[in-house]
């Protein structure tokens, strides 16, 4: 998977929209993550330049057993490791696994949205 592949799975979930919110930062790494959002709140991101891992929301319950499964899953980078981990690309987890893990965390971010961020998402239909 390349990042324009990548890219374009996070934007086909219903109501994605993806910023580059670290602009002006001095840390170059930190200036190239896209961030992808459904409502105000981000469910995934990525460096653009380097694609080397997303870093995506995970059930606690399944966080460890994933990062024990896969050496490529590990906590999330410069996030709550309880809530988030990394996973890398080109390692041992499967494009399939990280599309799947994406979903989820889109998943579990839409249902944290109040039913009224939900509906105006269904209403809009994109």
């Amino acid at each position: 998977m390349n990042i324009e592949e990548f890219r374009e799975y996070c934007l086909s979930l219903k109501g994605v929209h993806e910023k580059m919110p670290f602009t002006n930062v001095a840390d170059k790494y930190s200036r190239d993550v896209l961030c992808f959002y459904i409502a105000d709140k981000w469910f995934c991101f990525v460096n653009i330049e380097i694609f080397d891992f997303c870093c995506i929301k995970c059930n606690p319950d399944e966080s460890g057993e994933l990062q024990g499964q896969y050496a490529g899953i590990t906590p999330g980078w410069h996030m709550n490791k309880k809530y988030w981990i990394s996973v890398h690309f080109n390692q041992d987890v499967p494009d399939q696994k990280i599309k799947e893990l994406v979903k989820k965390s889109y998943e579990i971010v839409v249902g944290s949205l109040t039913k009224k961020e939900r509906e105006m998402i269904e209403e809009r239909g994109a």
